[in-house]
């Protein structure tokens, strides 16, 4: 795709809180990791997750319809619960991302949690909502019309994160949970399906922070197939035929994001051994329809960074150093 130039240098969008985030105040935060943003050369600017508990607030936080409990999850992530079909009463990013694009002259980028995602992992058997599928719906309307509103306020690179959906592509699959892999490919594939999308716009699902051990094929070739996102931000910082496997089974009108270096521990990777992985790729996917990314968020929960700030920069560096040698200067 021709402007996939302009966002060769992603990142999920969660990043470690600085120290004192209480005191220097939200905004005043923002507005300082916008700059650190820009001194490192990303092509992409967000608002590091900062004014949300973790990587799901931006959902959660802003409609009705869901519990918080005491529970923490497998994931580490506190429990929530749907209790009814959740409704939104406003916009739940749109005011944030209009004050980023205030900030720089970078278009902003905006994560959001997927519908599917909310809906596998909020789900409980109850009199209010009939199955998972059915939250998933009600869920996909509503980021729907975000994503919508977003890109009428200038946001031109939305992401959505589902951490579930590379289990489902392994060739002996975990148990699906509350919603099968067919329902979270339909709940999926509603929130993306734009009637219009406008120049310069690229809608992307991350679908899991760790290629399984062995793909499926067919399952990978149904999740892109089925999912009318434009670009996939896929693990590659392993070196495994599995992460492989991923890229090369992407349609060929695809945008692809590498999560080339590692975000959760600090050593960082060697230069030589990452672009000769990445001139593997290169033999599956044209790398002018790819970017590269850490492999995940740094912090999608505020209070579990997996990094320092200070390793973060280096690894943030890490990635732009990388696309260089790629690309060269023409972003």
């Amino acid at each position: 795709m021709a402007d996939t130039y302009n966002y060769r240098i992603d990142h999920h969008g969660s990043l470690v809180r600085p120290a004192g985030l209480a005191t220097i105040g939200v905004q005043r935060a923002v507005e300082d990791a916008v700059a650190l943003q820009r001194r490192l050369r990303s092509t992409v600017v967000t608002d590091g997750d900062y004014p949300r508990e973790d990587f799901r607030g931006a959902v959660l936080d802003a409609v009705s319809g869901f519990r918080r409990t005491d529970e923490t999850g497998p994931d580490g992530l506190v429990r929530w619960v749907a209790e009814a079909l959740p409704k939104s009463d406003g916009p739940l990013l749109a005011d944030w991302a209009e004050r980023l694009a205030g900030l720089t002259v970078i278009a902003p980028k905006v994560s959001l949690p997927s519908p599917a995602y909310l809906a596998a992992t909020t789900y409980r058997p109850g009199p209010d909502i009939s199955s998972a599928r059915e939250l998933g719906e009600a869920l996909a309307e509503i980021i729907r019309a975000e994503i919508e509103l977003l890109i009428s306020k200038g946001v031109r690179l939305i992401q959505l994160n589902n951490p579930l959906l590379l289990d489902q592509l392994a060739t002996d699959p975990a148990g699906p949970g509350a919603l099968s892999f067919e329902d979270a490919l339909a709940v999926e594939a509603s929130a993306v399906r734009l009637d219009e999308r406008p120049e310069g716009v690229r809608i992307g699902v991350a679908p899991g922070w760790t290629a399984p051990a062995a793909v499926d094929r067919t399952r990978a070739e149904r999740l892109y197939g089925e999912v009318a996102a434009d670009r996939w931000i896929l693990p590659f910082d392993r070196g495994t035929a599995a992460e492989l496997d991923l890229v090369r089974a992407l349609p060929e009108d695809r945008d692809v994001c590498l999560g080339v270096v590692d975000a959760t521990v600090p050593e960082l990777e060697g230069l030589d051994t990452v672009l000769a992985r990445i001139d593997e790729a290169g033999k599956a996917k044209d790398l002018e329809d790819a970017a590269l990314s850490p492999s995940r968020g740094f912090a999608d929960a505020a209070n579990r960074p997996l990094l320092s700030t200070e390793e973060q920069h280096r690894k943030l560096v890490q990635v732009e150093t990388l696309a260089r040698y790629c690309w060269g200067n023409e972003f």
